[in-house]
């Protein structure tokens, strides 16, 4: 019961915020339902993956999905994901969890710093080079670490590609589903998974993502955000501290 009703939490924080709920999957799997660091790091993906998908259709529905700037993207960061996901085999748990943790220290920063919207009128021609050292990067962190990489993602589609926030958050979760189903896939035979405890889990973050999205415009999203980075923060120091 504990864990199902963990599951919204973790879809309800992702459709409030647009980003960053996911990040709470890894810690609630090994530290509250005391599950396998890399069985726990292998589900994550598949979790992040399925209800990516569910903010991809809203997007699209929307218009914000930009599918020829994801088509430049993804082979490298499905690469690097996949990459990602076969190299977590030669780490520990242990330094898995640690770099997990630097992660969310990380996607905090991002998320009290607050995102600055794009003019975006006109979409630039991104250097392929930048654009594979960037994707290739965070597909390989996303394998490693079990996250969506998100608060990278979309950095990189307003700077790279001159996208505005809104398409740029859109095409992202595209790229988010594509990259978390590689990296599970990747991980096929090297963990072992509870698909029964997945699918469950899954299915409820799932219904917390369309409960949290709905009252997104009741409340307001810069002081929430500011606080739940606070939260990734102690998280991420919380995560460090059992690893060190």
């Amino acid at each position: 019961m504990l864990g199902l009703s963990l599951a919204f939490i973790v879809g309800f924080s992702l459709g409030l915020l647009g980003g960053g709920g996911s990040i709470l999957t890894v810690p609630i799997l090994v530290y509250l339902l005391g599950r396998d660091p890399k069985d726990s790091i292998a589900m994550s993906l598949a979790i992040v993956g399925a209800t990516s998908i569910v903010g991809v259709i809203n997007h699209w529905r929307a218009d914000n999905v930009r599918f020829k700037v994801a088509a430049l993207f993804a082979p490298f960061a499905m690469g690097g994901t996949f990459l990602g996901a076969r190299l977590s085999q030669f780490l520990t748990s242990q330094v898995q969890l640690l770099l997990f943790a630097i992660i969310m220290i990380l996607a905090s920063f991002f998320m009290i710093r607050g995102r600055k919207e794009s003019s975006g009128e006109e979409e630039k021609s991104p250097s392929v080079l930048l654009v594979g050292i960037q994707a290739l990067f965070v597909g390989i962190m996303t394998g490693i670490v079990g996250v969506g990489g998100g608060f990278l993602l979309v950095p990189a589609l307003t700077l790279l590609v001159g996208l505005p926030m809104h398409h740029a958050v859109g095409t992202s979760l595209l790229l988010i589903a594509l990259n978390s189903f590689t990296g599970f896939a990747g991980y096929l035979g090297l963990v072992e998974i509870d698909w029964k405890f997945l699918a469950q889990f899954s299915g409820l973050s799932i219904i917390g993502i369309l409960v949290g999205s709905q009252l997104v415009p009741y409340i307001p999203q810069k002081k929430l955000k500011k606080g739940f980075g606070v939260f990734l923060i102690l998280m991420g120091l919380f995560v460090l501290y059992k690893n060190i």
